[in-house]
């Protein structure tokens, strides 16, 4: 029992419960979407969302935000397609695309960590500067007629899953593994927890937010990069709202916004309920059009919950100090 309850402490198994509840009940109104192949579907629908939501757990992790990604993964992939229509070697373009996502992230990086402009305002500013770029670099013109070979790599599936899905999985299932069991890797954690405190330790939180805006930029790459081959063309307005999108995939993973707490495993778990939303209505019967209302519901609800939260463990772990500290001057006077 005790063990059991151990487990369901954990941010992240939480979620998968949610996920699984979300799944039963909308099984339970209809049958159908129980269905091996619509499960399949709500799984490889949200790969470019697991990937993003992976990416920008790192910024989050260290109590950063970054409204850039969605510009990020619209740049990266335009440039990508663009180089592949016009005959560019695919591997070049690739290592292109991921360098240039890599470089947004560390404007953001040096404008964040080092600079200390607030993250909200600084990364709104990069997204205007980057989405305005995507508009010259394509002539406010979309990237399409992809060669057959690149968009048919979406098409490729290892069972059920698609290659594209496992391989965002493999991604987030790394990232994870590095933040959780790796001693730098839990860097990102301990900057969020407490930045000040982890610079006392030695640990470079300015490094590490830098690193993890770096981290964030290729991912968004990836993101792109994966989006050509799934859609086959991209507008120059790719992406927009997807920084939020990804967010709320982080917030329903279990990620605290104010830093320190949860885990890249548990972005991909809220990666899929959040695209899983709209497939959901359509099988209890409501129109999509609800998708953004009632995600930012859930949003809404997730946030105020957390908020709740930290703020009673932080009265908690202050009313054990006073207690300790109490007990220790009773004890002083009973000597």
């Amino acid at each position: 029992m005790e063990k059991i309850k151990n487990i369901l402490k954990v941010r992240e198994m939480t979620s998968f419960l949610c996920l699984i509840a979300l799944f039963l009940i909308v099984g339970i109104v209809n049958p159908t979407f129980l269905q091996l192949d619509n499960i399949m579907n709500c799984l490889n629908g949200a790969v470019i969302y697991t990937l993003l939501a992976a990416g920008i757990a790192f910024v989050i992790l260290v109590g950063e935000i970054d409204c850039s990604i969605g510009a990020s993964l619209c740049m990266c992939a335009a440039i990508c397609c663009s180089m592949i229509r016009d005959g560019s070697n695919f591997a070049v373009a690739i290592i292109v695309s991921i360098i240039v996502g890599a470089l947004i992230g560390l404007l953001n990086g040096w404008g964040v960590a080092i600079l200390k402009i607030p993250s909200l305002i600084f990364t709104v500013g990069v997204m205007g500067t980057v989405r305005g770029l995507v508009y010259v670099y394509t002539d406010c013109k979309w990237v399409e007629n992809l060669p057959p070979y690149y968009t048919q790599i979406a098409q490729f599936k290892l069972g059920g899953l698609t290659g594209i899905y496992v391989f965002a999985l493999v991604l987030a299932m790394i990232a994870f593994v590095i933040t959780t069991r790796v001693r730098q890797g839990k860097y990102f954690i301990a900057v969020g927890d407490n930045a000040n405190g982890a610079n006392l330790v030695g640990i470079p939180s300015t490094m590490v937010k830098v690193i993890a805006y770096v981290l964030c930029g290729i991912f968004a790459a990836i993101a792109g990069i994966v989006y050509g081959t799934r859609v086959g063309f991209i507008q120059p307005s790719t992406g927009n709202g997807y920084e939020m999108t990804a967010i709320a995939a982080c917030v329903l993973g279990g990620l605290s916004l104010t830093g320190g707490v949860g885990s890249i495993l548990g972005s991909a778990i809220g990666a899929i309920i959040i695209s899983s939303i709209s497939r959901l209505l359509v099988f209890i019967g409501l129109s999509s059009d609800y998708n953004d209302a009632i995600t930012g519901v859930v949003l809404i609800a997730i946030v105020v919950f957390d908020a709740v939260s930290q703020k009673k463990k932080v009265t908690k772990t202050r009313r054990e100090r006073l207690l300790a500290r109490t007990a220790a001057l009773e004890g002083g006077k009973a000597e």
